[in-house]
This record gives structure tokens, C-alpha cells and sequence, in this order.
């Protein structure tokens, strides 16, 4: 999308960020994360302390969100790790391959060395079709970790790029 715009978010967001979140949170098949949080226990998560949070819009409206931060405490501060959200209707039109590189760069900038994704749900296709077209590797499968709520028990990704 040539008009995309990626700022940090602000708290004007947070309606918008909901809209992003809801969805995926009830859906219950990408993030490792009850389906049941409400609007302020997801909003509370999404703008943790240590997640620096920036939004994708288009003609004033947020097509996405993501927040990067680092993946591990201590010895393990210098990787980053990132979530993403991508509005149903923006899907498609390279919303989320936008983000991805704009959060490489942020992550690059805040110091980060690498981007590694903990849990990617091997289910989610166009994810995983995603990080692997931006440069990531699959590192590691964890086997049946991820309970899918139609699937049952489906494998997770572990997925990293050296920034």
C-alpha cells in the first residue's frame, strides 16, 4: 500500500487496537492468549511497559498494530520479539508485510541483534508463509503445543532472523 503510514500509537488508538485484537483473541487459532480478556486486560497487554507499539494506518484509519520487545530478560535482552494484528479487511494488501519490515528497522534501532518468534501457530499459513518470505527460519518445532480450538493440538514455529 503506497499511502501506509507506521507511527508509534498513541492513546487515541486504543478503540482501534481493539477492533484489531477482539477478533483474534475470540477466533483463539494465532495468539497464545485467553480468548475470554476484555478491552482493558488486552489494551493493558498490547501497551505493556516494555512493548514499544506502533500502528498502521491509511487515510486515517488503522489497518494494524504491532508492538516489538525484547524476548528474554538478562542475557537474552539483545533479542527481539514482536506480535502483530492486522485488520480482516486490510488482509491481503500488505499491511502485515509492512509492519514486519518496519519492525526490523525498530528493532534494529532500539539495539535488538535479532528477531526471534516463539510460538508461531503452524496452522496460521499466511504467517508463516509471512516471516519465512521476510527472512526468518524455522529453528525449532514444538509438537501439539498450541491447543486450536477447531484442530485440537497443533505444532508451534519457532521462528528467528539475525537482524
Amino acid at each position: 500500500m503506497s499511502d501506509l503510514t507506521i507511527r508509534p500509537a498513541q492513546g487515541r488508538d486504543h478503540d482501534a487496537i481493539w477492533s484489531l485484537l477482539e477478533p483474534i483473541l475470540r477466533e483463539g487459532a494465532a495468539y497464545a492468549l485467553p480468548r475470554d480478556w476484555d478491552r482493558e486486560r488486552a489494551l493493558a497487554y498490547w501497551f505493556s511497559p516494555a512493548h514499544h507499539v506502533f500502528v498502521a494506518e491509511s487515510a486515517g484509519a488503522v489497518l494494524g498494530s504491532y508492538y516489538v520487545r525484547p524476548n528474554q530478560l538478562g542475557p537474552g535482552d539483545h533479542v527481539a520479539n514482536g506480535t502483530y494484528a492486522t485488520h480482516p479487511a486490510a488482509r491481503g494488501r500488505g499491511v502485515a508485510r509492512a509492519m514486519g519490515l518496519h519492525s526490523f528497522g525498530t528493532a534494529r534501532a532500539l539495539g535488538f541483534s535479532a528477531m526471534q518468534f516463539n510460538l508461531v501457530v503452524s496452522t496460521n499459513t499466511h504467517a508463516v508463509a509471512l516471516w519465512t518470505s521476510l527472512g526468518l527460519s524455522e529453528v525449532g518445532r514444538l509438537p501439539g503445543v498450541f491447543r486450536h480450538p477447531e484442530r485440537g493440538p497443533v505444532d508451534a514455529l519457532v521462528m528467528h532472523r539475525i537482524l
